[in-house]
């Protein structure tokens, strides 16, 4: 049997981001005073900034109150406001009876992948304990959560077909990019408003602010955190890890989750909390959590030692619960008791009752959109005609200069070296075809572009021998589905020899293989090929440029051996790499475009 290459790609990220954590961890190791902290701090806030800017537009608020529910000790205020224009929020500002009498500390709880949002009984239940020790908390509907569900009105017109609550995030975070945006800044655009939501409360004590939340809120809580310096304590849960660690274990995270550049500027994720030191912060975890411990204990040495440099160890703590992933009443615990000692009080353990979800609606029909909101995809597609409509005519230099820039090729020297692996042997109809194999190396340590080739001439599969005239195929996944399966291949291959190239993650080197459904695997929501393109961004690489990279690397090669005309054939994913191959590459002559999308616009 050939040998698979399955880890390549994984294996390629897990080198870089090993080699980087070396790096880090002596460049920390070095700080041993004030200013060589704050000079680290500079460092984090410059990526930050990178990685979640630039900031759209302050924007009115149009704040209402659609209700209020009493309770004993407390009440709730049902709130809807804008975060752009007529991108609608809403929330639920629990405000304790001390808020009568005076000046009240301040909590924004951010919801994690919960389907019900604000209305989560978890995340009912830690703000009911805040608000009954005297804590006024704004809790808020993350996009596609609770009440901000942004297919409900294709879902009240029939439509029963939906991607799940984080596919939606993802298919949402990919339109994005497109326009050079992030889901991560949009989420926490929401969050900074709804804080000035919060801070717009005169009762509310602007000195003594802080925000919570778990899983997917605890990303938020520490985003916010390193985003928002209104905030003046932190104490996210079950977020906390590293990303190499993350990345050994195959563990993919929401589209909000892949910050643009952090890995690439050599941070981890407890930088975004070392940016605020000396601020007091508790970083809560499980035992059992799938961020996983060693990731967590690893964050938590590195967030103490910072904050020992700055004379600060007292403000800094961290909590392991002794269950599995989730806002477990001792973590709840845990960062109540934190909050009230930030704030001079003594934590009162309290008995919370979760509400109905129709008992807390802010709007009449439970949704946003059936309220008047724009959604999200108005939104992105606005941005896009505007776009679209600035957009300059360029010429093919120009062109092919932005496309390198945006697809941030690296530098090709030379020619690539090449091994000759076992060839392949496929059944087709009744007859078996011997394909011969080639493992390009790119010059990226590990990273190779795997071509098959239909050699006609028995027995001479395990040598190279280019033709002056070269036809490359490039398939929409993997080569093997394409040469046995695809008519279009199928027919280009009975007439000539064909090369059809595997680029990184695709074909043999793709991290997932489901034998009964292996197109789904690969297309899966949160699957590898999701992953290694969120890695990908976090680390300034990107992951389509890079396959567009071992093309060229391929056609270096095929030119050096002798290859003077080249047809570029691609198919789905490989017509897209095959546009953009052919706009950077003169030796390439013709190009063929088949099932190829006709526009990102469309």
């Amino acid at each position: 049997m050939p040998t698979g290459y399955q880890h390549m790609v994984v294996d390629y990220y897990v080198a870089k981001l090993r080699k980087a954590k070396e790096l880090r961890q002596a460049e920390l190791k070095e700080i041993k005073t004030a200013q060589q902290a704050l000079a680290y701090q500079q460092k984090i806030k410059a990526a930050v900034e990178k990685a979640f800017g630039p900031w759209p537009e302050t924007v009115p608020l149009n704040l209402r109150v659609t209700g209020i529910k009493q309770f004993d000790g407390w009440h709730l205020e049902k709130l809807l406001f804008e975060s752009r224009p007529g991108f609608l929020v809403s929330a639920l500002l629990y405000v304790p009876e001390a808020a009568k009498a005076g000046k009240v500390p301040g909590v924004l709880a951010t919801c994690g992948h919960s389907m019900e949002g604000k209305a989560c009984p978890t995340y009912q239940g830690f703000a009911q304990r805040l608000v009954k020790n005297g804590f006024m908390v704004l809790a808020y509907d993350p996009i596609h959560q609770g009440e901000r569900d942004q297919y409900a009105l294709l879902k009240k017109q029939g439509v029963t077909e939906f991607p799940g609550l984080c596919g939606a995030h993802n298919f949402m975070g990919r339109q994005l990019e497109l326009l050079g945006d992030s889901f991560a800044s949009w989420r926490v655009w929401d969050g900074r408003v709804a804080l000035s939501v919060l801070l717009g409360r005169p009762e509310v004590d602007a000195s003594q602010v802080g925000v919570t939340g778990n899983s997917g809120g605890g990303t938020l809580s520490e985003w916010l955190w390193a985003c928002e310096p209104r905030l003046t304590m932190a104490a996210p849960s079950c977020h906390l890890t590293t990303l190499l660690g993350d990345l050994e274990n195959e563990l993919p995270r929401d589209a909000e989750q892949y910050p643009r550049g952090i890995l690439g500027a050599g941070l981890e994720l407890a930088d975004l909390m070392i940016v605020r030191a000396p601020q007091p912060a508790i970083m809560l975890g499980q035992k059992f959590d799938f961020f996983e411990r060693r990731g967590f204990i690893e964050a938590y040495e590195d967030l103490k030692a910072f904050y020992e440099v700055l004379g600060a160890s007292a403000k800094f703590e961290m909590f392991l619960g002794p269950t599995t992933h989730g806002y477990s009443i001792h973590n709840q615990e845990a960062m109540v008791d934190f909050f009230c000692r930030q704030t001079g009080r003594k934590a009162q353990q309290v008995e919370v009752t979760p509400l109905a979800e129709d008992q807390i609606q802010v709007c009449p029909d439970g949704n946003v959109l059936m309220a008047g909101s724009v959604s999200i995809s108005d939104l992105i597609q606005q941005q896009a005609r505007e776009l679209a409509a600035k957009r300059p005519p360029l010429d093919k230099v120009a062109l092919q200069k932005k496309l390198e820039e945006l697809l941030q090729m690296p530098q090709r020297c030379g020619v690539p070296h090449f091994r000759i692996p076992r060839a392949c042997v496929y059944q087709i109809a009744d007859q078996q075809e011997v394909w011969a194999r080639y493992a390009v190396e790119t010059e990226e340590p590990g990273i190779r572009a795997i071509v098959h080739k239909n050699v006609r001439q028995p027995g001479c599969v395990n040598t190279l021998d280019v033709e002056r005239d070269v036809c490359l195929y490039l398939p929409d996944v993997a080569s093997d589905w394409d040469l046995t399966g695809n008519a279009y291949v199928r027919q280009l291959a009975s007439s000539r020899e064909i090369y059809s190239i595997d680029p990184r993650g695709m074909g043999e080197s793709r991290p997932e293989d489901d034998p009964k459904n292996d197109e789904q695997a690969f297309f899966a929501v949160y699957g590898m090929d999701y992953m290694m393109h969120g890695y990908g961004s976090m680390l300034q690489e990107s992951y389509l440029g890079r396959r567009v990279f071992d093309v060229l690397r391929v056609i270096d090669l095929l030119t050096a051996e002798g290859a003077e005309k080249i047809s570029l054939h691609g198919r789905g994913q490989g017509a897209i790499i095959a546009t953009f191959a052919a706009l950077l590459e003169k030796r390439i002559d013709e190009v063929f475009l088949v099932d190829s999308p006709v526009s990102f616009q469309e």
